[in-house]
């Protein structure tokens, strides 16, 4: 009995071990692509650009870069990382995690398997896959689903989710939620004085991003016009439009980069 316990605890913190790995991997990616985007995002602000301002588009200057293919694989599986975290805490949630966590981490396994699905596909020699316009996605997606049975009031539900989950990572983000899950103790003194400029700037400029993305949503289903939908490139174009566009779409650059090296820190010092 003693031995089959022991081994039991053995294998557990084998997996414990591997699922911290693969959530240190998974944010490592994260910060990398958001870091990418918002370089991205600033030069269309500051050049005009066509650059595309997206997942696609940072895969892409990965892949332009020296090893480009082995940087685009090692994001890919840093991604697969992101993904398996996400699908352990919905089966192996820790203490205390209840049922609508758990069904957020689902969402989340989703979003990250299938973002890992493309850029692995990118990194295998298959072009129009991780480096595909959310964009046109975004447009396809819409479409379809306001041909089906009661499809405007679905698709406008999706942008109202989208707009409340900006609202909610933004308002989480301006309450330094995120401190409890960091271990601040153990960074340097530099870092931890700055880490809330990363954690509130970048929490509150993902929550913009998002919450504008369901806004577009929404006109789209009420003028039944997918192309009104809009993917991340799209959504960040739309503030050059304003009066204060540049200026805007500037800030939400910087905010995104900001993010990206959150995530970063989070891949670091993040309590697993």
């Amino acid at each position: 009995m003693g031995r089959w316990t022991g081994g039991g605890r053995t294998a557990r913190t084998a997996r414990d071990r591997t699922t911290r790995a693969a959530a240190r991997a998974g944010l490592a990616a994260r910060g990398v692509l958001y870091l990418l985007v918002g370089v991205m995002a600033a030069r269309i602000a500051l050049t005009g650009t066509q650059e595309q301002a997206d997942r696609g588009g940072a895969v892409q200057e990965l892949a332009r870069q020296p090893f480009g293919r082995v940087l685009v694989w090692a994001v890919g599986l840093g991604l697969v990382g992101m993904a398996l975290w996400r699908l352990s805490q919905v089966f192996l949630p820790p203490s205390g995690h209840r049922l609508a966590e758990r069904a957020a981490a689902a969402a989340r396994f989703l979003f990250y398997a299938v973002t890992a699905a493309s850029v692995l596909a990118f990194a295998a020699g298959r072009r129009g896959s991780g480096a595909g316009s959310t964009d046109e996605r975004s447009r396809d997606v819409t479409a379809r689903a306001l041909g089906w049975p009661a499809g405007r009031e679905l698709v406008a539900a999706a942008g109202c989710a989208l707009v409340g989950a900006g609202l909610w990572i933004a308002v989480r983000a301006v309450q330094r939620r995120y401190r409890r899950y960091l271990d601040t103790a153990a960074m340097p003194e530099a870092l931890r004085r700055s880490v809330d400029v990363l954690g509130v700037g970048g929490g509150v400029g993902r929550g913009v991003m998002f919450a504008a993305a369901g806004v577009f949503t929404v006109r789209a289903a009420v003028a039944f016009d997918p192309g009104q939908a809009k993917g991340l490139d799209d959504t960040l174009r739309a503030f050059v439009a304003l009066s204060a566009g540049p200026w805007l779409l500037t800030a939400l650059a910087v905010a995104l980069a900001l993010f990206g090296l959150f995530s970063l820190v989070l891949a670091r010092w993040r309590i697993l």
